[in-house]
């Protein structure tokens, strides 16, 4: 059959269209790396020391930094205030652009991988003159930022989202009260490109794109297509895409669907939040989670970014209500933590928070305006207002666990009817939970060669011996289990590497 070479030239260009598209769900961690962690409004200056003394060796993959853009000055500094832009310079209470840079560079130096939570969606909200963190002022009643430069012409005309079953009050109209930009135009488009490439220049290896859900599919797909490829000066390989991952919080029910943005990128998948939620405080059995995925309607594995908690959620924002599980709720926090890093299912996201009483609170300050850095415990806990829950033995452990055994299948599922499970991760890892109010005390196939192991969860291998509970593994691969039901921990972990 003939072909013109206009149908030749608009091939190529869809392959490599494509191609560009299918790059985009790619975390680009560092080899032996599968998982990151959001800290929550920290400084620049401390995520590089984190990188460096924590994350890159206990395995993390990456870092979610809070949004790095100007945003303006909210009386009290709520954390949402992070969620108001003002102008693209690279100016908030996490620091400037040159220690942004700096910690970029350290991070990646420490095989630790940068996204950043971009917000493009809105700007701020009515504030008279408002006043944003790096000095600039704005009209934003009036539609008026200078500093980017935005006019009213760059936004969709105001009205209120009142009705989540119409797609186009949710994609056109305002979020909050928030300035809903118009993505659709080509200035809007220019400014959001230059913003996100200048990111890229610096280092980074993705982003959270903050409210996807309330943007059409077709705007954000130019957008994306228009982002220079990851840099090469910071160590990425040539042609490589940013990892893109958007906010949808889709629960059923509504208008806008979590699968129509699946093509371009990875996805937020709120409804693996909402069920591990309502699992693990025993409104549903743990037996269940035998055929966990999809089949629980979420999206595809290569197309969901999960988490037990996120900012929003564990405040009771978003989606999922009282069923999401946060650090006060520590004791079933830490079984969802290690199923959620278990399973092979997803890619998966550790929060670290900040402790707070009200939901709108922000996080600790020296002064009431300048964020303090957290405080580093012996037992490499935090404190200070921070939580750290990626400083938890029994998730930074499972962080571990999950590299280690990356790339095998579960096997040897078991359980009890109720909520006491096990399963074994190929021939590299095992791990038991128990939800019963009753102890778990049993032989169970483990998958693994014969010895002693140390369990990862009660404590670390230690040399010859366990700081914590040691499991013997005989030489058909059983091993007798015990979790008891007021142990601190539900659960117990062994993988190929805490063997004695």
């Amino acid at each position: 059959m003939y072909r013109s070479k206009a149908h030749i030239y608009l091939a190529a260009f869809l392959a490599i269209l494509c191609q560009n598209i299918n790059a985009q769900f790619d975390p680009n961690y560092v080899d032996g790396r599968t998982t990151m962690v959001h800290l929550f409004e920290w400084k620049w200056d401390d995520i590089a020391v984190e990188c460096e003394n924590f994350l890159g060796p206990k395995g993390y993959g990456g870092v979610q930094v809070s949004p790095v853009n100007e945003n303006v000055v909210v009386a009290n500094r709520p954390w949402w205030e992070r969620y108001q832009p003002i102008s693209y310079l690279l100016t908030t209470r996490s620091g400037n652009e040159q220690q942004f840079a700096d910690m970029v560079r350290r991070c990646n130096n420490a095989g630790v991988r940068i996204f950043v939570d971009v917000v493009f969606n809105h700007m701020s909200g009515d504030n008279v003159n408002a006043r944003g963190t790096g000095g600039s002022t704005a009209d934003p009643s009036n539609k008026s930022f200078p500093a980017v430069p935005y006019s009213s012409t760059d936004f969709h005309d105001t009205c209120a989202i009142n009705d989540y079953n119409n797609k186009y009050e949710v994609r056109n109209c305002e979020l909050s009260g928030l300035k809903d930009l118009d993505q659709s135009k080509s200035w809007v488009q220019d400014r959001v490109v230059d913003f996100l490439n200048k990111l890229v220049s610096l280092g980074v290896a993705g982003f959270r794109v903050d409210a996807a859900k309330h943007m059409w599919p077709t705007d954000l797909e130019v957008i994306y297509n228009r982002v220079s490829n990851l840099s090469v000066d910071h160590g990425f390989p040539t042609g490589t895409r940013p990892f893109i991952f958007q906010e949808v919080i889709d629960l059923g029910g509504e208008a806008v669907s979590k699968n129509e943005y699946t093509h371009m990128g990875v996805v937020t998948e709120f409804a693996h939040s909402n069920s591990i939620g309502r699992v693990f405080r025993g409104k549903d059995k743990l037996r269940w989670l035998v055929n966990w995925g999809p089949e629980w309607s979420f999206l595809n594995s290569d197309r969901a970014l999960i988490f037990v908690d996120n900012h929003d959620n564990q405040r009771g924002h978003g989606a999922g209500g009282a069923d999401i599980l946060n650090y006060k709720t520590s004791k079933q926090y830490k079984m969802a933590s290690a199923f959620m890093l278990a399973h092979p299912f997803g890619i998966t996201r550790v929060m670290s928070s900040f402790a707070f009483d009200n939901t709108d609170q922000g996080p600790p300050t020296t002064d009431g305006n300048s964020i303090a850095s957290p405080i580093f415990n012996a037992d490499n806990s935090c404190s200070g207002g921070w939580v750290c829950e990626h400083r938890w033995r029994q998730i930074y452990n499972m962080v571990g666990f999950r590299n280690i055994v990356a790339g095998t299948n579960l096997q040897n599922w078991w359980d009890n009817a109720s909520n006491q499970i096990a399963f074994c991760r190929g021939n590299k890892g095992f791990v038991a939970i128990n939800g019963d109010a009753a102890d778990l005390n049993t032989s169970l196939q483990t998958c693994l060669p014969a010895g002693t192991y140390c369990d990862i969860i009660s404590g670390d291998k230690a040399g010859s011996s366990c700081s914590g509970k040691s499991v013997v593994v005989g030489s058909d691969g059983r091993a007798n289990i015990s979790i008891g039901q007021n142990e601190e921990d539900g659960m117990l972990a062994i993988h190929i590497e805490s063997k004695l």
